[in-house]
């Protein structure tokens, strides 16, 4: 029997035996994430405030616990690399840096259980973690059984220092060993991205059936043209994407940026209006602790959320290009249609106008008439027809996001 004909009948086996159950993620998963913020600061005698450690978790804890993120929806306190020691125990066990993080993670998973937040964890399915800490491969079963007793919520698998035929199988495999755990754990795989992150690529028929959520494309830059370039690759490539995504199996376009160091209000906000059409899990990477109120308040924004949480969990699609703008339009529950425009110009005249009509953005099954509202502004309602011009004015680089709904007769 050739090779080809032994992976094909792996992933068969593993197709029909490591399906995904633990009924997580019906909507996409909110909360908080290390990488993009703090990457692998593990110096703690001179950033005893940024470095991956016990302390730096706790601290965004407490912040999302007592400054409205909770209460909004980000529940999730993520750990990303960098966490482990740099070599597994004799036995082969997974364990935190002890320096970093003396008490353990079952004691941080309590802590965060205690207020009612769940506790995120990463690992990679190579030899190694992207920054070459001790890697899953040949320990599926020891970690999974590791993460559950710690009591993680979450798990996000790498696919660093690994092969191709590796992750075809890698991925699956880990499925069936958290599902064997008995502990329903949140499970985020790499699997697009690092198989190349060409939807031609990916069978995301067996990516859904294994994991809750996928990246799509690099790691998030703290630059605004990393925002574009994703919003675009998720453009160019939705006739993929789309019917890829939905309860429990999520599109990732990586972490919200606003309130680090390079995005204005105007273009945190295109960001976050945007993952919300997409259906994106919402994880910010940022310091809570000295975030702007403004950006806070932003983030926590229920309208914007309320769209991104829409339990029909269709994902929004780009329907024109036209210039400097795009329209987004995402259905949602009861008829209702979430419909977005960008601007990604720089004009220095003030915001610019775009019009266009209900019937121009090809809504299935429409209504007659909707009652509109901008969910980033509280201006009253409008009634508006199919056929009414409705004109939006959008700041340089921004976003002006509305919520349609029926009106009943």
């Amino acid at each position: 029997m050739n090779v080809l004909v032994i992976l094909l009948t792996t992933l068969l086996v593993i197709e029909h035996v490591c399906t995904l159950d633990n009924g997580l993620a019906r909507t996409p998963p909110m909360g908080w994430l290390a990488w993009e913020r703090f990457r692998c600061n593990t110096d703690c005698k001179n950033y005893p405030d940024s470095c991956i450690s016990e302390k730096l978790f706790k601290d965004m804890a407490d912040r999302l616990d007592g400054d409205g993120w909770k209460a909004a929806g980000y529940v999730q306190v993520n750990i990303d690399d960098c966490w482990p020691a740099k070599l597994r125990t004799k036995d082969g066990k997974l364990t935190p840096d002890p320096d970093r993080f003396p008490n353990g993670m079952k004691s941080l998973a309590d802590y965060m259980h205690g207020k009612d937040l769940k506790l995120g964890i990463y690992g990679d399915m190579g030899e190694l973690t992207c920054a070459g800490y001790p890697g899953t491969l040949g320990h599926e079963k020891d970690d999974a059984e590791t993460f559950a007793s710690w009591g993680i919520d979450m798990l996000k698998l790498d696919g660093c220092y690994s092969s191709h035929e590796q992750k075809l199988t890698g991925f699956p495999l880990m499925t069936k060993m958290l599902n064997q755990t008995g502990r329903h754990i949140l499970y985020e795989c790499g699997w697009p991205l690092d198989d190349g992150h060409l939807p031609p690529q990916v069978n995301f028929t067996l990516v859904k059936e294994s994991c809750n959520m996928w990246r799509n494309y690099d790691d998030i830059q703290d630059s605004f043209d990393d925002v574009l370039k994703i919003i675009n690759w998720f453009g160019d490539h939705q006739d993929v994407y789309i019917p890829a995504a939905g309860p429990g199996g999520w599109n990732d376009p990586d972490m919200l940026i606003g309130g680090d160091f390079s995005l204005s209000y105007e273009q945190a906000k295109l960001q976050f209006g945007i993952w919300a059409i997409l259906a994106a899990p919402l994880l910010v990477s940022v310091d809570l602790r000295t975030i702007d109120p403004k950006m806070r308040q932003m983030l926590q924004n229920k309208k914007v959320i309320a769209i991104d949480q829409d339990p029909l969990g269709m994902q929004g699609r780009r329907e024109k290009v036209d210039k400097d703008f795009q329209v987004w339009v995402r259905p949602l529950s009861k008829g209702d249609q979430a419909i977005a425009v960008i601007y990604t110009g720089t004009s220095s005249g003030g915001a610019a106008a775009y019009s266009f009509t209900l019937s121009s953005l090809n809504i299935q099954n429409p209504a007659s008439k909707y009652t509109l509202y901008d969910v980033f502004d509280s201006d009253p309602p409008e009634q508006v027809g199919l056929n009414t011009t409705i004109t939006f004015n959008i700041y340089p680089q921004g976003i002006v996001m509305a919520r349609a709904s029926p009106m009943q007769h």
